[in-house]
C-alpha cells in the first residue's frame, strides 16, 4: 500500500460515511449558534439531521450569495462561530467577499495533498501562491508547517528572483499555479540557471490541461499534482500518485461531506452525473452546511489505486451558474428545475437557447420514459415554461439517457456572428 498520511485515508468507505453522518447533528447545533446560520437553519432539529436524506432537505447556501449576506452583517454574514477578534486572519477577495482563518493547526488542510505528492519533513517548498489579501499563500504554509517542511514565501511575480531562489536555495517542491511554473522554467532556461532540484509541484487555482502537465514533466518536473479548493473551504480534493503515475480523479478531503446537486437546486444527482459541488464542512470556526461552490464535477466510481478509499471527483468541469438572458429576460437554472418538478414525467431537463441575437428560441429538451406516450404532457409543459420564465418556449421529448452528462441545465447555442 502507498505510504499514507494517516489511518483515516484507508478507512472502509462505510466507516467514513458513518463517522461523518454521526457528526452532523453536532455540526448543525454549533452552526445554529451563529446568527446567520440560525436564520438559514430556522426550525431545523439538529438531532434529526443524521443521514443524507435529511441533509438534502436543508437549504443550500451558495457562494454567490456571500456578498449580500456579508454586506448585511459584516464581516462574515453571521456565519462564523468564532468572533472576529479571536481569529488569526481575515482575507478579502474581489466583491468584496471576506474569508476567516482560525488558529487551528493546518486550518486549510493542505498537509494531505503535499504528502500525496511525496513531500516529507525537511523538503524545501517554494510557495508561489499569492499572499496579498488572498488566503492561498497561507493555505500552503499551514500544510508545510504540519509536515515539517521549510518554505520560501515567494508569492507571485518577480520571475528572475524566483529563478535565483530556486538556483541558490535548491527547493524540491513548487506550490502555485501551473502557468506560473511554466513561466519560471522558461525564464530559467533563458538565464541559463540550474533549477533541477525542483522535482515536485502542487498546483491549483487554475486548470491544468494534460498538455501543460506533460510540458512540465518534459522540462524537468516529473511529479505535478493539482488540488481543488476555495477561499471559503480550503483544500477540497487533490490528486494522488501510484508508482509515479497520476491516478484518475481527485480525492475528497477526509473532513468534508460532499454532495453533487443539479445546478440551481439542492437536489442530489445520481452517482456519476455531472452537477454542482456542495460541501458540508465541519470547521469549528466557520461551519458550512450545504455550501454550493458554484463549480461542477461528478463522482468517479471505484477506489483509487493509491490505497486511499475516499470518494473521488472528476475534477473541475465548469461553472454551475448558467443564467442566460433571453429576449431581455434572465432565465435561471432554478427555473428549469421548477418546470421539471411540476411534471413528474420529466426525468431530466435541459433548456437550449438557439437562433440569432434578438431572434431567440427556447426549447426544453426533456428526458422521459416513453417519449411517444408522453405527448399528452407537451402542452402542459409549454404552459409551465411560459408561467415560470414569462417567455415562450417549445418542448422536445427524448428517451432517458439521451441528454449529455455535462451538468448543463441551460445551453446557449445561439449564433453571435
Amino acid at each position: 500500500m502507498t505510504d499514507l498520511y494517516d489511518a483515516l485515508e484507508s478507512r472502509d468507505p462505510s466507516a467514513r460515511e458513518k463517522d461523518l453522518l454521526s457528526a452532523l447533528p453536532a455540526l448543525i447545533a454549533r452552526a445554529q449558534q451563529a446568527p446567520g446560520w440560525a436564520a438559514i437553519l430556522k426550525d431545523v432539529d439538529p438531532q434529526q439531521v443524521n443521514n443524507r436524506a435529511a441533509l438534502a432537505q436543508l437549504p443550500v447556501t451558495r457562494k454567490s450569495s456571500l456578498k449580500e449576506l456579508q454586506k448585511a452583517a459584516l464581516p462574515f454574514g453571521g456565519l462564523t462561530t468564532t468572533p472576529a477578534g479571536r481569529l488569526s486572519r481575515i482575507f478579502m477577495s474581489p466583491g468584496p467577499i471576506f474569508d476567516p482563518e482560525g488558529r487551528g493547526d493546518d486550518w486549510w488542510r493542505y498537509a494531505r495533498p503535499f504528502h500525496a505528492l511525496g513531500a516529507r519533513a525537511g523538503d524545501l517548498i517554494q510557495n508561489c501562491f499569492a499572499y496579498h489579501f488572498t488566503p492561498a499563500g497561507l493555505m500552503v504554509e499551514g500544510g508545510a508547517a504540519k509536515l515539517g517542511c521549510p518554505l520560501i514565501p515567494a508569492g507571485i511575480g518577480q520571475t528572475e528572483m524566483q529563478v535565483q531562489a530556486m538556483s541558490l536555495l535548491r527547493p524540491k517542491v513548487y506550490a502555485g499555479t501551473p502557468s506560473f511554473l511554466k513561466i519560471i522554467v522558461e525564464k530559467a532556461q533563458e538565464m541559463g540557471e540550474d533549477i533541477t532540484s525542483l522535482q515536485m509541484a502542487l498546483v491549483g487555482a487554475e486548470a491544468l490541461p494534460p498538455s501543460l502537465r506533460q510540458w512540465l514533466n518534459d522540462h524537468g518536473v516529473p511529479f505535478v499534482l493539482q488540488t481543488y479548493g476555495s477561499a471559503d473551504i480550503g483544500n477540497i480534493a487533490y490528486e494522488t500518485l501510484t508508482d509515479g503515475k497520476v491516478n484518475p480523479g481527485m480525492l475528497l478531503d477526509e473532513t468534508l461531506l460532499l454532495e453533487i446537486v443539479r445546478p440551481g437546486t439542492g437536489d442530489p444527482v445520481p452517482e456519476g452525473e455531472v452537477g454542482e459541488i456542495v460541501i458540508t464542512s465541519f470547521n469549528p470556526d466557520y461551519p458550512l452546511v450545504r455550501f454550493a461552490t458554484g463549480d461542477m464535477s461528478a463522482v468517479l466510481p471505484g477506489v483509487s489505486a493509491c490505497g486511499r478509499t475516499n470518494t473521488r471527483i472528476r475534477g473541475w468541469l465548469g461553472r454551475a451558474d448558467q443564467t442566460t438572458k433571453v429576449r431581455a429576460m434572465f432565465v435561471h437554472p432554478s427555473q428549469v428545475a421548477d418546470i421539471a418538478r411540476r411534471h413528474p414525467v420529466i426525468r431530466k431537463a435541459r433548456l437550449v437557447v438557439s437562433g440569432e441575437m434578438a431572434n431567440d428560441e427556447m426549447t426544453l429538451h426533456c428526458e422521459v420514459a416513453d417519449p411517444d406516450g408522453a405527448l399528452i404532457e407537451t402542452e402542459a409543459i409549454i404552459a409551465s415554461i411560459r408561467d415560470v420564465t414569462k417567455l415562450r418556449g417549445n418542448v422536445k421529448l427524448s428517451p432517458v439517457g439521451s441528454l449529455p452528462n455535462d451538468g448543463k441545465v441551460i445551453e446557449d447555442a445561439r449564433s453571435y456572428q
